[in-house]
């Protein structure tokens, strides 16, 4: 069930950080959802110690775990369009 929520809840910070970064019209559904997790992924092993909490990797839904997931998504969003493109948007 947690793998379940975790699928969605990526899928839905991932479309958010595409939303944010302006890459929403490169991206569909499964795209988002590994953006998604991965930037859960990316806060849970770097911002989450910084400054406490847990990620929604952990299971943890909570308002402050989907900001930071949030975060983590928008940064990989971030250094996909620093590679790509040479410029961050």
């Amino acid at each position: 069930m947690n793998l379940i929520i975790l699928l969605i809840v990526g899928g839905l910070i991932g479309w958010v950080a595409s939303m944010i970064m302006r890459t929403d019209a490169q991206q569909g559904i499964i795209l988002n959802v590994v953006v998604g997790v991965v930037g859960a992924l990316l806060a849970g092993f770097l911002i989450t110690p910084l400054i406490g909490g847990a990620s929604i990797t952990d299971g943890a839904l909570k308002v402050q775990s989907i900001l930071i997931s949030l975060v983590g998504a928008v940064i990989l969003l971030a250094i996909v369009n620093l590679v790509r493109r040479g410029t961050a948007r």
